[in-house]
């Protein structure tokens, strides 16, 4: 039972201070909370304790700050690396005042709020004001507004709305009503996706609210945001919106909509690759595109398919994805698109603006090659040094021609456990090298390449 009086206790926080700096281990501190504090609570403490580490690193607060907050809703917040790029998103909403276009600051309304993650990197010319079903979600959401946005405690009271956020759009006042009968100006949401805690929904349309009801719900305001799964299908996303996909050079992490006037550039798909502390890496901005998002379902759920190939130690995963690009055979170079190229499906337009030559070596799968290396940080490059059947005896001549002793495997549209495979293999020899399991025009084919540096 979450307990946020008991949590937000200065003898709870004082108490986590001391084991943390005395690096108590699990039987020290249960010991200690058992003098104190019943079994129920001892148990929400320790698993509290668990999340400070993590809350503290995800949203990058001092060693010694709390926020609030429960596994799953930690689970859901936006960490600070896409918040504080998020941020940058606001600036027509930063300006309003400043322009005379509003007599106070905006008001956002952050709807299903949770802890606040996407709350805690606004502007602080906007004030936020969160909404949501849970009581529970409005306690850390107040609370965690006082530390993250230096809300005051009395303050953070009216800065929460416990209601439906489908009923609360709604009696927001039309956008074409005055801006003084207006109750907010801008929305962000994030509709709730998981059935249980630490599990993923595997049908993205599973949205509370639904996505058609998130589209509703922007016409009762100026603009806004909506965070959706990346692999939503594009083709039902509204035009006069901006779409954007956002993530790492690891990984892709999430696809926001973005509605009127946040829409810098309506009816464009952006990918955007952001670092460790929200600073923007790379961007890649083009037209949306009818003729790719017209395909049927079946085609596109086949090209967004991801594999799940349990190892020995981790899960792999392999990705396919759709592209215009042309077929071909084998070049110089082959090369990954980076993860928001992959999601957003603007690799192939990337890829053929720097070299006219590139191509698929087979449909859907998403490696490409190239006569010359494509540029980074869009694409990680490797030198084909050569190519063969995937068979034990074929693979192995490879790898002694070119003695190679260290070895990475890299899999799309080919089904083997990477630890076992390389294992089995038994490469032997003085240099490194990549070797791609994929298929050549739907045949396996294996594909040894070093890494080259753009």
């Amino acid at each position: 039972m979450f307990n946020a009086d008991l949590l937000i206790s200065a003898k709870v926080q004082d108490f986590i201070k001391l084991a943390t700096k005395k690096k108590m281990d699990a039987l020290q501190v249960s010991t200690q909370l058992a003098k104190e504090f019943s079994n129920e609570e001892r148990a929400a403490i320790m698993d509290y304790m668990a999340l400070v580490p993590k809350f503290r690193e995800k949203f990058g607060i001092e060693k010694t700050a709390f926020l609030l907050c429960d596994k799953l809703a930690l689970e859901q917040s936006t960490a600070q690396d896409i918040g504080r790029w998020k941020s940058t998103l606001w600036e027509r909403a930063r300006q309003a005042k400043r322009n005379g276009y509003s007599e106070t600051a905006p008001v956002v309304h952050d709807l299903c709020c949770g802890m606040g993650g996407d709350s805690f990197f606004l502007p602080k010319e906007l004030t936020a004001i969160g909404v949501d079903l849970d009581e529970n979600r409005l306690a850390m959401y107040r609370y965690n507004s006082c530390v993250m946005r230096g809300v005051s405690p009395e303050a953070s009271k009216a800065h929460t709305i416990l209601a439906d956020v489908r009923e609360v759009a709604h009696q927001n006042v039309s956008e074409s009503a005055p801006l003084s009968q207006r109750k907010a100006d801008y929305f962000t949401i994030d509709p709730a996706r998981r059935a249980i805690e630490g599990e993923n929904q595997r049908d993205l349309r599973n949205l509370t609210p639904t996505f058609e009801e998130v589209i509703e719900i922007s016409k009762h305001y100026k603009g806004g945001m909506a965070k959706i799964p990346p692999g939503y299908p594009i083709c039902e996303i509204p035009r006069s919106t901006e779409i954007l996909y956002i993530g790492s050079r690891t990984d892709c992490r999430e696809c926001l909509v973005l509605f009127g006037e946040l829409a810098k550039n309506p009816d464009h798909v952006r990918a955007v690759m952001v670092d460790k502390t929200g600073n923007e890496i790379a961007n890649w901005t083009f037209a949306r595109d009818e003729k790719r998002e017209a395909r049927n379902e079946s085609e596109q759920s086949q090209y967004d398919h991801n594999y799940e190939l349990e190892g020995r130690d981790r899960v792999y995963r392999t990705s396919s994805s759709e592209s215009d690009l042309p077929l071909g055979g084998i070049s110089k170079f082959i090369a990954e698109p980076a993860p928001v190229l992959l999601r957003s499906h603007l690799f192939g337009v990337v890829a053929l603006a720097h070299d006219e030559t590139t191509h698929l070596i087979s449909p859907g799968i998403a490696y490409v090659t190239s006569e010359k290396p494509l540029p980074a940080p869009a694409f990680a490059n490797y030198e084909i040094l050569e190519s063969s059947e995937i068979s034990t005896g074929a693979v192995r001549a490879m790898l002694k021609s070119h003695d190679i002793g260290k070895l990475t495997l890299k899999l799309r549209g080919v089904k083997v456990d990477p630890d076992q495979e390389i294992k089995r293999l038994k490469p032997k020899g003085k240099n490194a090298a990549t070797l791609f399991y994929t298929r050549l025009d739907g045949e396996k084919i294996a594909i040894l390449a070093k890494r080259h540096e753009v």
